[in-house]
């Protein structure tokens, strides 16, 4: 059976999530004026395909929630997956979006 787990590394200002200890991806993430800002998630290509992604979402919002700050998804992923699933007590500060990214 695989070990994963995900762990908050302060020291390297990202989440990140390890099968069988082994660093399998992170997501990055800032904090400024009360809030965390998810900046870039990866999973190694090794490791995708395992609901990795899904695992270190959940696990670092939810952890991010317990914090009280509010969460900026600047990351796309990040932002997908707050926009399809619930992440209890969760304050999210949606970013400001430029006419030329709106367009896109």
């Amino acid at each position: 059976m695989t070990d994963v787990t995900v762990i908050r590394n302060d020291e390297q200002s990202r989440y990140e999530v390890r099968t069988d200890g082994a660093l399998a991806g992170f997501a990055a993430f800032d904090r400024r004026h009360g809030a965390i800002r998810f900046t870039h998630t990866e999973i190694d290509p090794a490791f995708q395909g395992q609901g990795l992604a899904g695992r270190l979402a959940a696990d670092a919002l939810a952890d991010a929630a317990a914090s009280g700050e509010d969460i900026v998804p600047l990351c796309p992923y990040i932002a997908k997956y707050l926009q399809t699933h619930e992440v209890e007590g969760a304050q999210i500060r949606w970013p400001r979006t430029t006419s030329a990214s709106a367009e896109n």
